[in-house]
């Protein structure tokens, strides 16, 4: 399956559509907003409009099975793979920037944007092998993006705002359960499983062990970073909750 004529290249395309969603959220949609949280919304816009997109680019991509070949860790990637690793590579470039100008000391985003498109740029033009295993983990990473977006807008303006006060505690305990599950039992049990195939030699002759190498410290220590965030997240939420009760 051939990517449409819209998306040649695709990656500079991509680019700019969402250069254009972070421009409208920054000078239409959140216009009025305070100069701190200002960009971080637009940020969250952003995100709602790769989130989902990703997690069904990425379903369509591993629904489609090459009739020659199972998929597995290492199969060449298809074009429609490889449509969905630029739509996010794009992303993470055009957020990754945000992060520059806007939030430069936020120095652990700024090394998982950074980390994230090493690893979707070598599967995709260098060795052209493994996104399987990747879109995978990408689909459990997006998948919660609406929820987790949604949440954090709603955090912005809780102090100024009983809606979205109302909005953000409900979503809280819901959000932080869903994520927990993905993050921190789904998302590790398909690692485990693809360090595997890699460390018995699943990936010789297809992707370098230098690389595969590199993926799999990047996505452990993404794992680990994710479930240390959740967990505080859970302590402050109880903390509130006892403080409440």
């Amino acid at each position: 399956m051939e990517p449409p004529p819209l998306f040649s290249p695709p990656l500079p395309t991509f680019f700019l559509f969402f250069t254009t969603i972070y421009l409208l959220g920054y000078f239409v949609i959140f216009r009025n907003w305070n100069p701190t949280t200002r960009p971080q919304a637009s940020s969250c816009f952003l995100s709602l409009f790769h989130g989902t997109p990703a997690v069904v680019l990425s379903t369509l991509s591993l629904l489609q099975k090459n009739p020659k070949t199972h998929f597995n860790f290492a199969s060449p990637n298809t074009p429609l793979q490889s449509l969905t690793l630029d739509c996010s590579t794009a992303y993470f470039l055009v957020d990754l920037l945000h992060y520059l100008l806007f939030v430069p000391t936020d120095h652990l985003f700024i090394a998982h944007h950074a980390a994230t498109l090493y690893v979707f740029l070598t599967c995709r033009y260098a060795v052209n092998h493994g996104a399987y295993p990747l879109l995978v983990l990408l689909l459990l990473a997006e998948v919660t993006s609406p929820c987790q977006n949604t949440w954090t807008l709603a955090g912005f303006r809780r102090e100024e705002s009983p809606a979205a006060a109302a909005v953000y505690g409900f979503l809280s305990p819901v959000f932080y359960s869903v994520y927990t599950v993905v993050r921190g039992v789904l998302g590790p049990a398909f690692v485990w499983e693809m360090g595997v195939f890699y460390l018995r030699g699943g990936g010789d002759g297809a992707i370098p062990r230098w690389v595969w190498g590199s993926w799999m410290v990047v996505i452990v220590s993404a794992i680990l970073v994710s479930d240390l965030w959740i967990w505080n997240r859970w302590i402050d939420w109880c903390t509130r909750r006892r403080k409440n009760d």
